[in-house]
């Protein structure tokens, strides 16, 4: 992609953008709105996805572990097992995002989804990453419901704003990375357009409004923790546009639109603690997400650095310049209150381990519709001259940042976050050959990573993070580690033991002298400041010859998995056509 192209188009379409009339309300009237129109409206969104799509390709058929755990329990309930992460575990609530479980719980039911392939394809990583497509659709169709309403060639600013968006790596990963992002992205956007739409129409203060802006911000709670934040969308927006004649019904809509999201979400939490007894889901306590500190305020900027300063400046300055100087700049509140709560979201929240800014999807969506519109209304209100000045200057500034993100996406390329195929095929696949080998019909494994693991484990498996093991996550959250060492040890007493990386020394389990009184190693790593590997039970192990045909196949064959499915050589391969309990790793062949 040639990255100089790339600025050119950019400014010569939001210059194109900007030639428009001042009509005020619509712009594109239902007269203007012919099949012309409606079939530009379509190619810009689809080449939007298609674009996003495109970018997409980069990652292969990578999905990310903690995905595969929303995957195990979809398959739960669709399998009518309720909210469980394997037959028989007990009931936790270690999903996050109820609706888009549902929603693959569904594609579950009609045979779409961990079923097999879909056009060759596994479907485990073609339906998800349809779906996050299709949400994008989703976003895009907003992108032009609001564009339209402020400019002549609507279509032409949802497409630059798409292609924006296709652009940007932290974007295009986390909506086909298998996990909600894309849905809730979607949720936040319909949100800020529809509050956006309605104040450019005048009616802001109509019940119709406040209750679908109530029921979008329970949707948006329920797909993800932090939507909860957007529920002061509505009351902000009604505040900057409050006028004395309206304080009564201003005050009125904005309890109205509070209580249609309080209904349906209170609802959930009511089904919540009758069935878990819990106020929050399990991840929301085993994360000890807790109140901002100093770090949240200064989380924001990073954001900037990943997207490019002089990028960012330039946004700044052009809805600045919007705010004060824009005919409707009274609306265009209405898409910035909502975007300055996805920021406060992105800097309250604990920085995820995940990387490539997980929890900005919002922040990202909102920023490209947001500077699309004010860009072309910037460019419309300057002479000439002055015009193409600020359209190099957007250029120069997009170049830059196409750059920098080049490289984000090619080292992500490189190292992904962690794939649910390593996960599957090195804890899933790979222990139950462990317990084939030793005789073991039923045993456990406690270990960190429970996404692809949970759909091939024949085991029982313990969280060692406590997300879908709540009384772990109890102990973590009060950072009990001597206390999640006993109920390992003297509860628990799982069958076999894997620990790696910061679980090693974080929680001190293989640190323990309890595992060299009741474990023997099959396979531990080589250069490792702390131990780590694989632990079987001493007491589990009935003779020295399984034992020694254990460790024989243990670091051959799994060492061989770990560099072709993972960590190092080819991150972004699937893991066969289906994901079921009791798969196991055949043995590497002999050097």
């Amino acid at each position: 992609m040639d990255e100089n192209s790339d600025g050119d188009m950019t400014a010569s379409a939001l210059t194109e953008v900007a030639e428009r009339d001042d009509v005020p309300g619509e712009v594109e009237t239902a007269e203007k709105r012919g099949w012309g129109s409606r079939l530009a409206a379509v190619f810009a969104v689809l080449a939007g996805v298609g674009a996003t799509a495109w970018h997409a390709t980069a990652y292969g058929h990578w999905i990310v572990d903690d995905a595969a755990i929303t995957f195990s329990y979809a398959r739960s309930f669709a399998e009518g097992l309720g909210p469980v992460l394997q037959p028989g575990a007990p009931p936790v609530e270690g999903f996050s995002d109820p609706t888009w479980m549902v929603l693959l719980g569904l594609g579950k039911l009609a045979g779409l989804f961990d079923t097999g392939t879909l056009f060759g394809v596994s479907d485990y990583v073609l339906f998800p990453k349809l779906l996050g497509l299709l949400f994008v659709a989703g976003t895009l169709a907003a992108f032009h419901l609001a564009a339209r309403h402020v400019l002549k060639r609507a279509w032409v600013g949802t497409l630059v704003a798409g292609l924006t968006l296709a652009a940007i790596p932290s974007y295009v990963i986390w909506v086909v990375s298998g996990l909600e992002n894309s849905l809730f992205g979607m949720a936040v956007v319909w949100l800020a357009v529809l509050l956006f739409v309605a104040a450019k129409r005048n009616q802001l203060l109509t019940v119709k409004v406040a209750v679908f802006a109530g029921v979008l911000v329970a949707f948006a709670a329920l797909t993800r923790p932090e939507g909860l934040i957007y529920g002061g969308a509505y009351p902000l927006v009604v505040l900057f546009q409050l006028r004395r004649s309206t304080l009564a019904t201003s005050i009125k809509y904005a309890l109205i639109s509070i209580a249609s999201f309080a209904v349906p979400f209170g609802a959930y939490v009511v089904w919540r603690y009758s069935e878990f007894h819990r106020l929050l889901a399990n991840p929301s306590i085993a994360k000890k997400q807790g109140l901002p500190d100093l770090l949240s305020l200064a989380r924001p900027f990073t954001m900037a650095h990943y997207i490019g300063e002089p990028a960012v400046v330039v946004f700044v300055a052009i809805v600045l310049w919007a705010l004060i100087r824009a005919p409707w700049r009274r609306e265009l509140v209405a898409l910035v209150v909502p975007m300055g709560l996805a920021v406060v979201a992105f800097g309250v929240l604990e920085k995820d381990w995940m990387g490539q800014f997980r929890f900005a999807t919002p922040v990202w969506a909102l920023g490209a519709l947001t500077g699309t519109l004010c860009a072309a209304e910037l460019l419309k209100s300057l002479k000439p001259r002055l015009r193409a000045l600020v359209a190099l200057v957007v250029a120069g500034a997009s170049v830059l940042s196409v750059f920098y993100l080049v490289d984000t996406s090619k080292q992500f390329q490189k190292v992904p976050t962690i794939p649910a195929c390593l996960i599957a095929d090195r804890f899933g696949r790979g222990f139950n050959t462990y317990a084939d080998i030793l005789g073991i019909k039923d045993a456990s494994l406690l270990l960190p990573d429970l996404g692809g693991s949970s759909m091939t484990s024949r085991l029982h498996l313990v969280d060692m993070a406590g997300l879908v093991e709540s009384d772990i996550a109890d102990l973590v959250a009060k950072r009990d580690m001597p206390g999640l060492r006993d109920y390992v040890f003297d509860k628990v007493k799982p069958t076999f033991i894997h620990s790696w990386g910061p679980w090693a020394g974080g929680n001190g389990i293989v640190l323990d002298p309890r595992i060299a009184r009741d474990y023997t190693p099959i396979w531990t790593y080589r250069d490792q400041p702390v131990r780590q590997g694989d632990w079987v039970r001493k007491d589990a192990v009935t003779s020295p010859e399984k034992l020694a045909a254990v460790r024989a196949f243990a670091e051959p064959t799994l060492a061989q998995v770990e560099q072709n499915q993972g960590r190092y050589t080819d991150p972004q391969r699937d893991c066969g056509p289906t994901l079921t309990p009791g798969q196991t790793v055949p043995p590497a062949p002999p050097k």
